[in-house]
């Protein structure tokens, strides 16, 4: 029986998630499998990567094969790396705490790195509503300013119009005066 780790979709449509299964190559792509080993939501900004790390080796070390996308989700969480160590060790190549020490470095740079892909979105996010804030601030100066100016306007034409009226008023009294 061919065994593959691939992704089973889940999820509604344009949203999409998917769990990370190990089954028959020959079953149907969101029908029966063997075991559930993790999920995988690319809906978040990074995607969220849940993975039993020790079940997906244990599988590829009996000779199951990931797909294209599961074996791109397997590297991005070391397991990869952890089979390649694991070969160098019973190879002889290095010893058990030597593997250990490059999987340790290796997972405290990743870690670094999406940390600061988090840190860079969280610090994005906060200048465009910095950002979005001052230009609404800049709007409402502006339409302050707008309505300032038809306001003093109205007042000027207001006062215009009184004045006239009273200028009108005294020219119109001497005229009856006079009768």
């Amino acid at each position: 029986m061919a065994v593959k780790i691939r992704l089973q979709r889940h999820g509604k449509k344009n949203f999409a998630f998917f769990h990370i299964v190990v089954a028959d190559s020959r079953a149907p792509r969101d029908g029966k499998f063997i075991e559930q080993i993790g999920s995988y939501n690319p809906n978040t900004n990074p995607a969220t990567i849940v993975l039993d790390a020790d079940k997906a080796l244990a599988w590829l070390n009996v000779g199951a094969q990931p797909t294209l996308t599961a074996r791109r989700l397997l590297s991005y969480e070391g397991v990869l790396l952890r089979k390649h160590l694991a070969e160098g060790v019973a190879k002889g190549a290095l010893t058990e705490a030597q593997a250990d020490a490059k999987f340790a470095a290796w997972k405290a740079q990743h870690d670094e790195k999406v940390n600061a892909k988090v840190t860079g979105l969280r610090n994005d996010a906060i200048a465009k509503a910095k950002a979005a804030k001052a230009a609404e601030a800049e709007v409402n100066e502006a339409r302050a300013k707008a309505i300032a100016a038809k306001k003093a306007e109205a007042e000027e034409a207001a006062r215009k119009a009184a004045e006239e009226a009273a200028a009108q008023a005294t020219e119109a009294e001497p005229v009856e005066a006079a009768e």
